[in-house]
């Protein structure tokens, strides 16, 4: 059974960053692409970024230029680096594998294992 926690999230100013992290378990990170999703009150989720087994990655326009995604095979872990948050990112951030593993972008039909998710609050 894959199991996906995140991890990172918390409260910051304007400005500031944050890195999640999702950390897989009951399977090999490499074999599974990942997708770093959120979701605002009231809003529907909504993808952020993604990477595949080959590296490639994707972001949302919303969040490119600030946001980095990257795995680290070792530690079965896929981060994203948010740089330069903004309020209109305050959202909960979940994380999800597809067993598609060549798939590079977050539309969330594609993926088979979610995270339950963690707050990330922006807010001066």
């Amino acid at each position: 059974q894959v199991h996906l926690v995140e991890s990172g999230g918390g409260s910051v100013q304007p400005g500031e960053s944050l890195r999640l992290s999702c950390t897989v378990s009951g399977a090999t990170v490499d074999d599974y692409a990942i997708g770093w999703f959120r979701q605002a009150p009231g809003k529907e989720r909504e993808g952020v970024s993604a990477t595949n087994k080959i590296g490639s990655t994707n972001y949302s326009d919303s969040v490119k230029g600030r946001f980095a995604i990257s795995r680290d095979n070792a530690r079965n872990t896929v981060t994203l680096q948010m740089n330069n948050l903004k309020p209109e990112d305050t959202a909960v951030y979940s994380c999800a594998a597809a067993t598609n593993n060549l798939l590079q972008y977050p539309i969330e039909n594609f993926y088979d294992y979610w995270g339950q998710g963690t707050q990330v609050t922006v807010s001066s």
